[in-house]
């Protein structure tokens, strides 16, 4: 496997530049994801446009993050299940919730579960869920468009998860505290 450096914003190349310093001054660091994507400029730039039209969905700040979450939880990416768990802490979801999706366990409130349930089910059958998850999702109050939206932040966090398998992308000293390894909690059945 090649070895993909961590750029500083001045080891980055000339593309890059801009959007670190944005990523800098933005989260007072640049993570390394961040840092590792920018040897892509093209790549950089498309992860941080996913990122900010998923943040302008329907979909609740919390609703997001079960999205963002159960990708990389089904994913098995520690990066970001580790950077998620902590972003989603900063936005209100609840911490049972948040245990419940790193453990690959049903969460207690409906909605969010049904939520959890067709985002994993896209997942993991290439964007064909079962029609018994797709109309829980709908019954749940969801609509057509949220099926869409689930689909962006499937799109974005396949990006980042994918890129970080390929390239080991340490994890960053702030999300220490959030390290989670696949099979970390999850429950027997």
């Amino acid at each position: 496997m090649p070895s993909y450096p961590v750029h500083t914003i001045e080891a980055a190349p000339a593309a890059s530049r801009p959007l670190l310093e944005q990523a800098q001054a933005a989260y007072g660091v640049v993570p390394n994801l961040l840092a590792v994507l920018s040897s892509a400029p093209p790549v950089l730039e498309a992860y941080l446009t996913l990122q900010k039209l998923f943040a302008a969905s329907s979909l609740s700040s919390v609703e997001q993050q079960v999205v963002l979450l159960t990708v990389s939880t089904d994913n098995a990416c520690t990066y970001c299940v580790a950077a998620h768990t902590l972003m989603a802490g900063t936005q209100g979801v609840d911490p049972v919730v948040l245990e419940a999706i790193r453990s690959s366990n049903s969460l207690g409130d409906p909605r969010l579960e049904a939520l959890r349930a067709f985002t994993q089910a896209v997942v993991s059958s290439r964007g064909w869920p079962p029609q018994d998850v797709l109309d829980g999702f709908l019954d749940a109050g969801y609509g057509e468009v949220q099926v869409l939206e689930v689909v962006l932040g499937v799109a974005l966090k396949t990006l980042s998860n994918y890129t970080n398998h390929l390239t080991g992308t340490p994890l960053d000293p702030m999300f220490e505290a959030t390290r989670w390894s696949a099979g970390d909690g999850v429950a027997d059945d």
